[in-house]
């Protein structure tokens, strides 16, 4: 299939770009972070990929660095471990900006199913499964769709969605919506699986 192809070369081209032109705006968030609050620049964490298969996720540090992260938690905006520079950078996303490293490198697509940690790829079931069957991506159906507005559930009926009808069409769209998303908000795009188009062509 010549799609797989086309995706690869349009995620480098893509990730390069938007690193050497937001390259000011990478050093700015950097400096902000150093400055603000103790800690690394950069929070690791391990992930599964493509097929489950394990690397280091790349983000700016936007808790504070004594913060324990429970595999469980689900981190809203008004978390009390986020830092003010950090809500601000999750906010608009720019905490995301060091996925670009993960995009060149191969771990991750532009478009695909959220990277989840390792605990929870360990519980996984079948259905949940088939998201292992793509590289997941720095952005998904989920995430233009409600993202941690939608419960878990839903977020995995997007997720299976887009593993059975990915295209380079659909991975347009979805980049095309997250850039509403970040200028608006999650919760304005939040709604259930059922009551998107894409339930009637599932």
């Amino acid at each position: 299939m010549i799609y797989p192809a086309v995706k690869r070369c349009f995620d480098v081209i893509v990730a390069l770009a938007v690193l050497i032109l937001l390259s000011p705006v990478w050093f700015a968030a950097a400096l902000l972070v150093r400055l603000t609050s103790p800690g690394p620049v950069l929070f690791v964490q391990q992930r599964g990929g493509l097929h489950g298969k394990p690397f280091n996720f790349y983000k700016f540090r936007t808790m504070r660095d004594d913060h324990w992260h429970d595999p469980g938690e689900i981190v809203p905006l008004s978390h009390d471990a986020i830092t003010p520079v950090g809500r601000w950078l999750r906010r608009t996303k720019l905490d995301e900006l060091p996925q670009l490293m993960n995009v060149i490198k191969g771990d991750v697509s532009l478009v695909g199913p959220r990277p989840t940690i390792l605990e929870q790829i360990a519980e996984y079931d079948d259905v949940q499964r088939r998201r292992l069957d793509v590289r997941p991506g720095c952005t998904g159906l989920a995430q233009v769709n409600g993202n941690a507005a939608m419960p878990w559930a839903e977020r995995i009926k997007y997720d299976v969605y887009y593993v059975e009808h990915m295209s380079l069409w659909l991975d347009l769209a979805i980049l095309l919506k997250t850039l509403a998303v970040v200028a608006l908000g999650e919760t304005r795009f939040a709604r259930p699986f059922a009551e998107s188009p894409y339930s009637q062509q599932s």
